[in-house]
């Protein structure tokens, strides 16, 4: 049986998260483990790792996007999600959000956002 038909056949796949390793991304002390990711939709499921300070610059959300602070503190404009706290926000907010303390958040994305500086 090939690897394609495998998959195919396949209703469960399970994650060793910590064998993940984690990817630096385009802004600095921000990285991620991708833990699902729909290319056909863009759906994605990340852990994001936020160092003390880091800044994700501004952004707008194309479908919507749910997190869920495991450790630490993420902020924005319209206040602090703490840890073992939720916030989801509608397609089309925008923002941008840092982290004082530094946090892990395990979110969840209709669709990737856009972001707004040269580095994206």
């Amino acid at each position: 049986m090939s690897s394609d038909t495998q998959t195919a056949e396949r209703q469960s796949f399970y994650i060793d998260v910590e064998q993940q390793p984690w990817q630096q991304t385009h802004w600095p002390g921000i990285e991620i483990k991708v833990l699902m990711e729909d290319k056909a939709t863009g759906m994605t499921t990340s852990l994001t790792r936020f160092a003390p300070g880091a800044k994700l610059p501004d952004h707008v959300h194309i479908g919507i996007e749910q997190s869920y602070v495991l450790e630490g503190s993420l902020v924005d404009h319209e206040g602090a999600c703490t840890a073992g706290n939720f916030v989801w926000r509608k397609a089309g907010s925008r923002h941008d959000a840092h982290s004082p303390d530094g946090c892990l958040v395990l979110g969840f994305f209709q669709k990737p956002n856009q972001f707004f500086d040269e580095g994206a």
